[in-house]
C-alpha cells in the first residue's frame, strides 16, 4: 500500500470494520479509499493503491455497486470505468439505511407478519407469538421512523441528530406541561360527556 500515512489508517481500518458491518475487508479498504479519493480511481489504481487483486477489486466494487455505494464514471477515449462514492455524506447515509432496512428489517418483518398469521398450536405457541407481536410492532414504529427520518433535508437531519438527549428533555417536558400530555386528553374527554 503506497498511500499517504493518513489515508492509509482511515482505509485499514474501514478494512477492519468492513468484517462487522457485514462486507469484507476488500470492499471496507475500497470504499474508504474512494471516499477520501480527490478523483473518480479505476479498478487498475485502486488495485495498485491497495495492494490486493483484480479479482477482489472487481467482487468488491460489484458488492459496493449493488449497495448503490458507489457511481461509474466514463472519461471520454477511455473504455474504463471510473467509481466514486456520493459527495453528499448525508445521501450515503440515506442509502445506507435504505439498503439496510431492504436486505434485513423487510425479510424479517414479512417473516414476523407471516408468522403472526399462523394459528397457534400450543401455549408456548402463543406466548412466542405474543412476543413476535411485540418485536413486529418495534420493527414498524422503527421503519416509519427511519422512512419519515429519509424525507427530511439534510440541515433538517443534522438539527434533529444534533439534539441528541434534548429530544429526551423535550419529552419530559411534554409530559409535565398540561396542554401536551395526559391532562390535555382527559379535560377534553370531561367536555365531550
Amino acid at each position: 500500500m503506497n498511500l499517504p500515512p493518513l489515508v492509509e489508517t482511515f482505509v485499514l481500518h474501514f478494512g477492519e470494520m468492513g468484517g462487522r458491518w457485514g462486507v469484507n475487508r476488500a470492499v471496507g479498504q475500497i470504499y474508504a479509499l474512494l471516499f477520501v479519493s480527490d478523483r473518480a480511481l479505476n479498478a487498475e489504481e485502486i488495485t495498485d493503491a491497495l495492494g490486493i487483486s483484480r479479482s477482489n477489486t472487481s467482487i468488491a466494487l460489484k458488492e459496493l455497486d449493488a449497495w448503490r455505494l458507489v457511481r461509474r464514471r466514463h472519461r471520454p477515449g477511455d473504455r474504463r470505468d471510473y467509481f466514486e462514492t456520493p459527495e453528499d455524506v448525508w445521501q450515503i447515509l440515506r442509502t445506507l439505511v435504505e439498503e439496510r432496512r431492504r436486505r434485513e428489517i423487510d425479510p424479517t418483518l414479512s417473516l414476523l407478519r407471516d408468522i403472526l398469521l399462523e394459528s397457534p398450536a400450543s401455549t408456548e405457541e402463543r406466548h412466542a407469538q405474543a412476543r413476535m407481536g411485540e418485536m413486529l410492532e418495534l420493527m414498524e414504529l422503527a421503519t416509519r421512523w427511519a422512512e419519515d427520518l429519509q424525507k427530511l433535508d439534510n440541515t433538517s437531519l443534522r438539527q434533529l441528530l444534533a439534539l441528541g438527549a434534548g429530544v429526551s428533555k423535550l419529552l419530559e417536558l411534554k409530559s409535565k406541561v398540561p396542554i401536551f400530555g395526559s391532562g390535555a386528553r382527559r379535560r377534553d374527554t370531561e367536555e365531550s360527556a
